[in-house]
């Protein structure tokens, strides 16, 4: 059994992370953390979730969940930053669902994560990771002779662009094809742009109503193209697979480690 704490539980991905520990057989849920000004400190998070009273303690204070072997963080970059700080204070492993960093930002991580096991992933979902997988074999067959293009649809409250999970597909594939990312990618296009470069990689983005998450990886020749798609259309997608990164930390070495080690498809 692996006992687990959910940080910054109170919003949409909150709840679903408490939910799926308090239903995993294999987890116990100590608690979840929220801001001192929440009006959820203080509550069972059984109760919050609607799951009956499970004596797992909602708290504004980190100290309250020690008890807890892995640490769940579906934040912001500004709390996971300081987060991080905290876990690797006091020994704690951390599953970060939280996206948008940047190179840097990234690299600060490392550094602060100098003494645990650490799982970044911008989508815990095991099928999005497999579209990763499946990302990287289509490039290496016909990458260099197709147009690729990511497309991706998110909710209206998102508030990066393009999603954490577009930028890895892109990623993938500009490393597959040794390609640089940030020289190659091309983010969104207006006017007159001539004919298309054929070493870019597009995005496109769309924030609308109520839409989980989905991503497409397009590679387009003339006469033929191959679209490789994943959609959520649940939350408790990404709550099961950071679930499941949690139960792999527990016996990880100290580390930084993606969705591809937890799942073994490296």
């Amino acid at each position: 059994m692996i006992k687990v704490a959910v940080l910054g539980c109170a919003g949409r991905m909150g709840r679903n992370l408490l939910q799926a520990a308090i239903e995993h057989k294999n987890i116990e849920l100590i608690g979840g953390y929220v801001r001192s000004t929440s009006s959820l400190n203080g509550l069972d998070a059984g109760e919050f979730c609607g799951l009956g009273k499970q004596g797992a303690l909602i708290t504004a204070e980190l100290n309250d969940l020690l008890a807890a072997d892995v640490f769940i963080d579906f934040t912001s970059i500004e709390a996971t930053q300081t987060h991080i700080k905290w876990c690797n204070k006091h020994n704690k492993s951390l599953v970060i669902g939280t996206t948008g960093f940047d190179d840097a930002q990234v690299a600060q991580l490392k550094q602060d994560a100098s003494n645990i096991a650490v799982v970044l992933a911008p989508n815990t979902s095991v099928g999005v990771n497999l579209l990763f997988k499946l990302a990287e074999m289509t490039a290496k067959v016909i990458g260099n002779d197709t147009d690729i293009e990511i497309l991706e649809a998110h909710h209206r409250f998102k508030k990066d662009a393009p999603s954490g999970t577009a930028v890895r597909i892109g990623e993938v594939i500009a490393d597959t094809l040794g390609r640089d990312l940030n020289d190659c990618a091309v983010y969104g296009r207006e006017g007159i742009t001539d004919e298309r470069d054929p070493k870019t990689i597009g995005f496109a983005t769309v924030r609308a109503g109520d839409i989980i998450g989905e991503h497409t990886a397009l590679f387009a020749d003339l006469g033929e193209r191959i679209e490789l798609t994943h959609k959520a259309t649940s939350r408790m997608t990404f709550a099961l697979g950071a679930m499941r990164a949690a139960r792999w930390l527990k016996n990880a070495p100290i580390g930084f480690y993606d969705m591809q080690d937890v799942l073994g498809l490296k």
